[in-house]
């Protein structure tokens, strides 16, 4: 009975219901706690809700973390190469068939003209025994076979004779001695070619019309059809040395002096070869052969080992040391080339613990050029959306709250920036740089000017036509009324109701612009190595054979700038429908 009292005057006490009363009205349920919350916080509170904004919105923050973060977190560097040794093949030696006459002139001998040496060519494979030039006779004398001696010859005299043999016509040089003339007469009655005459050599030209020439001969080169192989490429076969060997040849020596040295000729199966007091020196074949090697030597050995695999017609032979060499041939040429162990760049490696991604063309890690081509791809998109709103705020805030011929202006501008064709303008720029060899950090920022003058129009007619309607309204009436300035007005009281429209179209800018900066640079317009951007990775795509053989080269790029895209794409949809003012709440 006691407790049902108590119940009774608990309930019926009036200042405690009061309390409970109030107690109440202090416990907010969800639609009285969202009425009173901030504009801000209910923007923040319906872009939570849109779970796309939210994936977006985590697509951002992995996408800027791999790419600032992660770039200071890899091993290596940006412009970092990667080298492997590995088995190349690189020329050894060539070969060369020799078909035709090789020519050797002296030291210091210029011939009148290029004619002269052709004439001179033309003369050994005709027989021909003399030639005239403007201020020389060149004579031809075949000294053996296939070996002929070159003299250059300067006129002494000159005689024609009748058909009796009695002279008509004579011209002497000055120097002539009587005795001379006799001697010269007597080699024409005689027939002979040579004359020698104290001490020195003449030659007797019989030419057309019963007319002889008396020269004074000097040997100025050989010709000769046999190939000399050099054992050290350093040195140098010289027209003395082919002369004396020639004529040793044809007199039957296997021995002869030149220059202080003995040399002796020893005959082969494969071919001739030549010792330098006692040491091998030099080979004598159809084959010219040398090597390519800078200060290498090619023993007779291994010129006998050519000359029998070329002859032979096979394709490979081991040198004396045992290393394999393989021969090419190409219009009787034969090059001669071995595998050496050489350092070169990793390129195209494949991806492993080194590195996860791979290498590229230039022997670089992927990976990490992705990270640093992601800085400048969202650096080039951050500093181009500034530009543009900085341009498009001011001048659509200044045409809107003015209106009449300021508007008109403005917008004219606007219309004349809207028809620049944007894509030839970055083409001829980007030629213009590549003439001017722009430096490559440059051209980041001369692309991110150029990109944020031709972007501006837009946000300025969106600008301009918000502060329209907004300037008529009772707080811009009552701003004009207690005297605030126009600058004020502009940037302190529209500008700041026009932010949520620029939050939104500045979001969905970014993807638009790392879209354009990854298309020039695919391109070849846009960022120049040696920096990384997402579009200067993905332009190895040019090349079919690595798009496809090394996909981890081109599909990530692709891949991270398809994320970023649509994370900007996603957060910019979630920014309007939260800024939207007839969402549901």
């Amino acid at each position: 009975m006691a407790d049902k009292n108590l119940d009774f005057e608990k309930n019926n006490n009036p200042r405690e219901n009061t309390d409970n009363m109030f107690e109440n009205e202090n416990e907010l349920n969800e639609d009285q706690r969202v009425k009173i919350l901030s504009p801000g916080m209910l923007v923040v509170k319906r872009f939570i809700r849109n779970r796309l904004a939210i994936v977006g919105t985590v697509i951002l923050i992995i996408m800027i973390l791999f790419s600032f973060v992660g770039g200071a977190l890899s091993p290596y560097a940006e412009n970092q190469s990667f080298y492997k040794t590995s088995d190349v093949a690189k020329d050894y030696a060539a070969a060369a068939l020799n078909n035709e006459p090789q020519f050797y002139y002296a030291d210091g001998v210029e011939f009148e003209n290029t004619l002269v040496k052709f004439e001179i060519i033309n003369a050994v494979s005709q027989n021909k025994t003399y030639l005239k030039g403007k201020d020389y006779f060149y004579t031809v004398t075949e000294a053996g076979e296939g070996f002929y001696l070159i003299a250059r010859a300067e006129e002494a005299a000159t005689v024609k004779l009748d058909q009796n043999g009695t002279a008509i016509s004579s011209e002497y040089a000055q120097d002539i001695s009587p005795e001379l003339e006799e001697a010269f007469m007597g080699c024409i009655t005689s027939g002979e070619d040579n004359l020698s005459f104290e001490g020195k050599d003449y030659s007797v030209v019989s030419m057309a019309d019963n007319t002889y020439t008396l020269c004074v001969a000097e040997d100025v080169g050989v010709s000769t059809r046999k190939v000399i192989s050099l054992l050290d490429k350093n040195e140098k076969l010289t027209f003395e040395f082919m002369r004396d060997f020639e004529l040793a040849l044809n007199d039957k020596k296997n021995e002869f002096e030149f220059d202080g040295a003995t040399y002796t000729v020893e005959e082969s199966n494969s071919f001739d070869i030549i010792s330098k007091n006692g040491e091998e020196y030099a080979c004598v074949s159809d084959y010219s052969i040398q090597s390519t090697v800078s200060g290498g030597k090619i023993s007779v050995d291994e010129m006998a080992s050519i000359v029998d695999a070329i002859t032979s017609k096979k394709t490979e032979y081991t040198n004396p040391d045992g290393v394999l060499c393989s021969i090419t041939n190409k219009d009787t040429r034969y090059t001669i080339t071995t595998d050496k162990k050489t350092r070169i760049l990793d390129t195209h490696a494949k991806p492993s613990g080194t590195h996860w991604l791979g290498t590229d063309k230039d022997g670089m890690d992927n990976l990490t050029r992705l990270m640093y081509g992601g800085r400048i791809s969202l650096f080039i998109g951050f500093v181009v959306v500034i530009i543009e709103l900085l341009i498009g705020v001011i001048l659509g805030g200044v045409a809107g709250y003015f209106g009449k011929w300021i508007d008109n202006l403005i917008m004219r501008i606007v219309d004349i920036v809207i028809c620049i064709p944007a894509m030839p303008i970055y083409i001829i720029l980007g030629s213009i740089m590549d003439t001017n060899q722009v430096d490559a950090q440059m051209r980041i920022f001369y692309l991110m000017f150029v990109l944020g003058i031709l972007s501006w129009p837009g946000i300025c007619r969106m600008v301009r036509g918000q502060i329209l309607s907004l300037r008529e309204q009772e707080f811009m009436i009552a701003t004009e009324a207690t005297g605030i300035s126009v600058r004020r007005r502009i940037f302190k009281h529209l500008i700041p109701n026009v932010i949520p429209q620029l939050i939104v179209i500045a979001t969905m800018d970014l993807g638009s612009i790392i879209l354009t900066e990854a298309t020039l640079s695919f391109l070849g317009l846009g960022v120049k190595f040696p920096y990384a951007s997402w579009g200067n990775i993905i332009n190895a795509v040019n090349d079919s054979y690595v798009m496809t053989h090394f996909w981890f080269e081109w599909i990530p790029a692709g891949f991270l700038i398809l994320l970023t895209v649509l994370g900007f794409n996603f957060v910019g949809d979630g920014l309007r429908d939260a800024f939207d003012p007839k969402m549901k709440r």
